[in-house]
């Protein structure tokens, strides 16, 4: 099926230029349409960047809308994680049964009650689960969530995954014949491969990564895909890495 590859650089919660930075890099590499431009990067509350983002979010939203309205597997590159606030939400409408694999060093499983540090990027999947209201819908089933490469967990994100049923990959052979929604930050490669701006030691090396959407391109029905946080420098090494979900 045909992709469409759409690049965000508009701020939703960035903290630092590098991600924005990343993003227009990778997507000119890929030859992605590039939306928007940076937006100043500040450190503020998660309810100050959805306030401040909302445009971006929306964008982020209409653009997987209006792929899968065509019938295109939509490509969505971004600056941060928070995009998935208002991207999950458009999926599970369309696509019910989907599950969503979630492949990041960080579950992004906080709310804003049991988040250390207000960030949006860190509490963004529960949003879109349900677990607190981001102002975007929800409607995505924790159980439904597939998490892999996933490392830097605070202690109340574990109670919540234990709690709402989120799944660890194991094998992947547990995904063949699933339809799948997937998201990459990139911060799930080893910080020796792919800077990250929080970075997380012992991620994967690119060629476990490229080995695992291989097989996803072979044996599962893609849905789409979002990629955050190319770092600036390393498009090629973020190019080759997510390259099999690509063609």
């Amino acid at each position: 099926m045909e992709r469409q590859i759409v690049a965000l650089l508009c701020r939703t919660s960035d903290r630092g230029r590098q991600a924005a930075a990343g993003t227009r890099e990778l997507a000119e590499l890929l030859g992605a349409r590039i939306i928007g431009s940076p937006g100043e990067p500040r450190t503020g509350d998660h309810s100050d960047d959805l306030r401040d983002g909302h445009g971006c979010l929306l964008e982020a939203g209409g653009q997987i809308d209006d792929a899968l309205e065509a019938g295109r597997v939509p490509i969505l590159l971004a600056g941060d994680c928070s995009v998935c606030v208002a991207t999950l939400p458009v999926v599970v409408g369309r696509f019910p049964e989907a599950r969503v694999l979630w492949l990041d060093a960080h579950a992004d499983f906080n709310t804003p009650q049991t988040s250390p540090s207000g960030y949006l990027g860190g509490m963004c999947l529960a949003g879109a689960c349900g677990l607190w209201d981001t102002g975007f819908g929800a409607g995505l089933d924790p159980a439904r969530v597939i998490m892999f490469g996933v490392r830097d967990v605070d202690g109340p994100e574990r109670v919540a995954l234990d709690r709402n049923g989120v799944h660890r990959l194991g094998e992947p052979a547990q995904l063949r014949g699933m339809e799948l929604f997937v998201h990459i930050d990139l911060d799930v490669l080893d910080p020796e491969f792919h800077p990250a701006s929080f970075p997380a030691p012992l991620g994967l090396p690119p060629a476990a990564l490229v080995e695992l959407l291989a097989y996803i391109a072979d044996e599962a029905t893609l849905v789409g895909v979002e990629i955050t946080s190319a770092a600036p420098g390393y498009a090629q090494v973020a190019a080759d890495a997510i390259a099999p979900l690509l063609a």
